[in-house]
């Protein structure tokens, strides 16, 4: 409670303050003096409000859960007001109230995170998200290299200073280059759309596919058993992968893969699942362990099948034999 309260605060077009950064450390200058906003900390503390209403309504606390509530709706609509930018949502306001990641903008015209989680939070309005992942996808997909930017163009020559990020090379790590956890995050949003694309991303971004080929392993030059945090988006190292061993998106990738394409969330006592299946599988199989008791699921394809089941759980330490029937094209 004390979290939400000390990040209250919000600038002049009803977004949250970025102080020295949001989830980007590295505009640590755009809000500096104290009245630069965030676009993306406006999704994220949303979809924080939201979810933390169940957790005070859960200890009787109603007050506390409709304060969240109010100003989860008040977000939204400073979000619908000052954060769209006509093709996608915007990343920030700097100091002087100056936008960034705006069509006007030379640099950062576009970041992905501020369009993944207008998705992933659910405050963005339906059709204004789906424009903005096609926005993300058209300028920041880079499908001959294999990369999910994380903002284009870089940082380079404009007067405005975001902060340390200017000082990476254009096209490295935060400054243009796929940092991975981000481009995780896209690939989670197309899922939650039920877009093909999340399985497409999680191909390009998973390691072991970028060594097919003796060239391949000599461009990415690192281990193809582990997450990179990022991959160089700049010739002459382009697809060259940075930071492995010493990353989130490990953690990320794994609840990309089991909860946003495989479906499976834990709820309590209760497994729900459902997937987002590319249209050539007929199903998968996965064992799940609930304590010391073993789930053997096997999901098929079912044209009398359900888009989404609800598996209750118990710990007896007996093997469970589950089979889930669902559509033919649930969520693809």
């Amino acid at each position: 409670m004390r979290a939400i309260e000390r990040g209250a605060g919000v600038g002049e077009h009803g977004l949250p303050l970025i102080g020295s950064g949001d989830w980007n450390d590295g505009m640590d200058q755009v809000g500096a003096k104290g009245k630069g906003e965030s676009v993306w900390l406006a999704f994220f503390r949303h979809h924080v409000l939201e979810r933390f209403a169940g957790i005070a309504r859960s200890r009787g606390d109603a007050a506390f859960a409709e304060r969240c509530l109010g100003e989860a709706g008040a977000l939204r609509g400073s979000i619908e007001q000052h954060a769209w930018d006509g093709e996608w949502y915007r990343r920030a306001y700097f100091d002087d109230g100056s936008p960034l990641g705006s069509a006007g903008n030379a640099e950062c015209r576009i970041d992905s995170i501020a369009q993944s989680w207008s998705v992933l939070s659910g405050a963005g309005g339906a059709e204004r998200s789906r424009a903005a992942m096609e926005s993300l996808d058209r300028h920041l997909v880079r499908r001959e290299h294999g990369l999910v930017q994380l903002l284009d163009p870089p940082f380079d020559k404009s007067p405005s200073n975001p902060g340390y990020i200017k000082g990476y090379v254009p096209g490295v790590r935060e400054n243009g280059g796929q940092y991975t956890h981000a481009a995780i995050w896209a690939a989670m949003a197309f899922a939650e759309l039920g877009d093909q694309r999340a399985w497409e991303i999680f191909s390009m971004i998973n390691p072991v596919n970028r060594t097919q080929s003796a060239a391949a392993i000599a461009t990415y030059k690192v281990e193809p058993y582990v997450m990179a945090a990022d991959v160089y988006a700049a010739a002459p190292h382009t697809g060259r992968g940075g930071w492995t061993w010493y990353t989130g998106s490990a953690g990320w990738m794994y609840r990309l893969a089991l909860e946003s394409l495989l479906g499976l969330r834990l709820e309590g006592d209760k497994l729900r699942l459902a997937p987002c299946l590319p249209p050539s599988w007929p199903g998968f199989k996965l064992r799940y362990r609930y304590g010391d008791t073993l789930y053997r699921l096997e999901v098929v394809r079912d044209a009398a099948g359900s888009a989404e089941h609800v598996i209750p759980l118990v710990d007896d330490r007996r093997e469970h034999l589950v089979e889930v029937r669902i559509q033919k094209e649930t969520r693809a």
